[in-house]
């Protein structure tokens, strides 16, 4: 686990400062704290920063060819290194090192861009080919987007990174929000897609590869896909257990202490459960228990961990906002508002105490549907059908009259099961992963932003995603949806920049692409049974994990939003609504929301934290008050 920083000039005959190259990396050091390391060619420049896992002495990057014309750095994991590397030498390439990412170098010399389709794991590289004139920069980015790729195109050339503060190092563009991007901030909590929330830089998307030369532009290719034109077909618990031990197994490759994040939910039970029939050695099992009862899993996580005779490390903690306030914000990079943010920051924390790696069950609830929001989202598609056009229209009035209960209990909460029967498939679901109707969030805008944003429906590029498979149920299609938005760019996202901040490398063996490729695409009966998800994987499971594990209620890092705005945050949301642009929000209309949450009148919780989170950040980058 490392950071990438680099740039190109777009005059061929210029040459890239090392200066400018190193205070790039220099602004992700806590990517890679152990070394660095810097190959200019001319107008190209590479660098890197290195958190060892492989080849501790030898694997220190830029990597090269056998030439030298051919360097590569590489932030992450390449599983099936050993493999590719025994077929490259056995066609007389010649490796230096026994670094995994040395593969990658060799098989661009066979394949060019098509190498990236060879590798199995998680991983953002840089490639720097000098045979070319002027030399060719090649960036690619794993399949499902574990790991980030950040770049810019200006006059002056072009600057990528791991993270947008390394390319903000080079002053080549103003520190300025996108005005698109603070519509779907408000609306989904992140902004999300190929433009950053940053004007000038965009993101190398999942599944792509990015060419560029000097004078030129660069050039986006695609590479993988989710399937798009049809499902599997069923999967017995035989095949299911065999491809988890095997994607456990390939992730545990390393040369430092390795461990997992263990919790009482499914995903990391499963994850840990095959560790342990893979190690020879006890598992190292860390987990972290909260004081809100509500979401605490410590007690189940001790039980799993004494059964498989883990090392078990834990520890019970404070999720404190002022986390996501005062520190989180720097490695961020971008406003996030999911407060799960602050327990994923502390988990990390925790455990690197112990290990440099850890395993996670991350995308075990995309993989298999096991949010909530997919069983009320297959269970509405289900009663739309049987209700027919009729019953839709008059699920529509009813939900436009009933009320907008929002401090009552969930089966009071009725307006949005109605609104959701009315309307379409794709709009019903985008509305259960936003946090704000799109109404809502133009009213919170501020008339610069209003004026610059008119027009943009975060919908749009969402619907664009949840209607490109054919052929298959609509619990896929969200599925798909999810995979293509919501997992890289907020779930990933989070995941990268809590354990990086920390230096912990953290690797997620269920969003393994071939594993994805087979079990995402399941048909829904396999998935969803009766209220509950993931049936597949549970049925798979049983015997192997406790039934109180597999039949528990489902917890996450929820956070008592809530009670935080209204009580200790307080104050801190009222700094933020005097300090924030007036270009950018509408203060008043803020405000009327801030009173009406503490006098408990409505929850406008997560718009509240939207805000705080928003100002901090624009606090903590300098972020100019102009819109982008």
């Amino acid at each position: 686990m490392c950071g990438l920083a680099g740039y190109g000039l777009s005059d061929r005959a210029g040459s890239v400062d090392r200066v400018l190259l190193q205070r790039m990396t220099a602004a992700i050091v806590h990517r890679g704290p152990d070394s660095d390391g810097h190959h200019v060619r001319g107008p190209l420049g590479i660098g890197f920063r290195r958190l060892s896992i492989i080849d501790l002495a030898g694997g220190t990057q830029p990597l090269f060819d056998e030439s030298g014309a051919i360097a590569v750095t590489c932030n992450g994991e390449i599983y099936n290194y050993r493999e590719l590397r025994a077929g490259l030498e056995a066609r007389g390439h010649r490796f230096r090192t026994g670094s995994d990412v040395e593969t990658i170098v060799h098989l661009y010399e066979e394949h060019g861009a098509r190498a990236v389709e060879h590798l199995v794991g998680m991983f953002a590289f840089a490639l720097l080919d000098s045979r070319c004139d002027p030399p060719k920069l090649l960036l690619g980015r794993d399949r499902l987007g574990i790991k980030p790729v950040y770049y810019a195109r200006t006059e002056r050339g072009l600057a990528y990174a791991s993270e947008p503060k390394a390319i903000l190092a080079l002053d080549w563009l103003p520190r300025r929000l996108r005005a698109h991007a603070l519509v779907d901030y408000l609306v989904q909590g992140y902004s999300g897609g190929e433009h950053s929330a940053w004007g000038g830089i965009r993101r190398l998307p999942p599944g792509h590869v990015l060419e560029w030369q000097p004078g030129g532009e660069p050039v986006l290719t695609r590479y993988w896909d989710l399937p798009t034109d049809a499902q599997r077909g069923p999967a017995d618990s035989a095949e299911i257990r065999d491809w988890l031990d095997r994607v456990v197994r390939e992730h545990l490759i390393a040369d430092v202490p390795l461990g997992a994040f263990l919790s009482g939910g499914i995903d990391s039970s499963a994850v840990v459960t095959s560790m342990a029939a893979a190690l020879s050695t006890p598992v190292v099992a860390c987990s972290v228990g909260f004081d809100e009862a509500s979401h605490d899993e410590l007690v189940t996580a001790r039980e799993t961990a004494r059964i498989l005779g883990a090392q078990h490390h834990t520890e019970v903690l404070r999720a404190d906002p002022t986390l996501a306030l005062d520190t989180l914000p720097w490695f961020f990079d971008e406003p996030l508002a999911d407060p799960s943010t602050v327990p994923t920051y502390l988990v990390s924390r925790m455990a690197r105490a112990h290990v440099t790696v850890a395993l996670s069950g991350d995308g075990g609830d995309e993989v298999f549907a096991g949010y909530r929001r997919y069983v009320h989202d297959w269970a509405e598609n289900r009663l739309r059908a049987r209700i027919g056009r009729a019953g839709r229209a008059l699920s529509g009035v009813l939900g436009r009259h009933y009320p907008k209960l929002d401090w009552a209990p969930r089966p009071l909460r009725g307006r949005t099961f109605l609104t959701n029967l009315a309307d379409d498939p794709a709009h019903a679901y985008f509305r259960s992963v936003s946090q704000l109707e799109l109404a809502d969030a133009r009213a919170l805008l501020g008339p610069a932003a209003r004026e610059a944003g008119a027009g943009h429906d975060p919908f749009v590029a969402f619907a664009e995603h949840h209607a490109r498979p054919r052929g298959v149920d609509a619990l896929y299609r969200a599925q798909y949806a999810d995979f293509h938005t919501y997992l890289p760019d907020q779930i990933l996202a989070k995941t990268d920049r809590a354990s990086m901040a920390v230096s912990l490398e953290l690797r997620p063996p269920l969003l393994d692409h071939r594993f994805v490729e087979r079990f995402a695409p399941l048909p829904a009966r396999e998935k969803v049974r009766g209220a509950r998800g993931k049936h597949a994987l549970r049925e798979a499971l049983r015997g192997r994990v406790r039934d109180a594990v597999l039949d528990g209620v489902k917890r996450g890092f929820d956070t008592p939003l809530d009670r935080w705005i209204a009580g200790p945050l307080a104050a801190s949301v009222e700094q933020a609504l005097r300090a924030l642009p007036a270009d950018w929000i509408d203060t008043r209309r803020a405000r009327q929301l801030f009173d009406e949450h503490r006098a408990g009148r409505r929850n406008h919780a997560r718009a509240l934290w939207s805000l705080l989170v928003l100002e901090r950040w624009r606090a903590r980058h300098g972020v100019e008050d102009a819109l982008a």
